[in-house]
C-alpha cells in the first residue's frame, strides 16, 4: 500500500541542514547557534519543526517542511548560518504517519 497515493510532492519531503560551530558540541556557543537558527526557521513558518542532532563539532538539523518552501528556507539558512556554504540536502519521504504530514502542512506558510 502506498501511503502517499494521490498526495502532492509538498508532503513527501523533509529537508536537512547541517549547522556547524567551531567548538565542541558541549559548549554553549554551538548550542546557542543551533537553537537560534531552529527557532527562527519555525518562527518564520519555513518548517513545522526542526530536530537537532549534536556531534563533536556540528549539529545536524532535520527540518520538516514543504517543497514549496525550499528556496525560502535555503535563503534563510544561508543568511543566518556561520558557514559561507552550509550543507543543505533533501531526502524523499516514502511513507509515514499521514496525520503528522498534514501537521507539517498546517504548521508552515502557504
Amino acid at each position: 500500500m502506498n501511503a502517499f497515493k494521490g498526495r502532492s510532492q509538498t508532503t513527501k519531503r523533509i529537508w536537512m541542514a547541517r549547522c556547524a560551530g567551531n567548538e565542541p558540541a558541549a559548549n554553549k556557543p554551538l548550542l546557542n547557534h543551533g537553537k537560534k537558527l531552529t527557532g527562527s526557521i519555525v518562527k518564520e513558518k519555513l518548517a513545522a519543526c526542526v530536530n537537532r542532532i549534536q556531534t563533536d563539532s556540528e549539529e545536524l538539523l532535520i527540518i520538516k517542511t514543504r517543497q514549496s518552501l525550499l528556496e525560502a528556507l535555503i535563503e534563510h539558512v544561508k543568511t543566518n548560518h556561520e558557514y559561507d556554504v552550509p550543507e543543505l540536502i533533501s531526502l524523499p519521504i516514502t511513507g509515514g504517519n499521514l496525520k503528522y504530514l498534514e501537521w507539517i502542512k498546517e504548521s508552515t506558510r502557504d
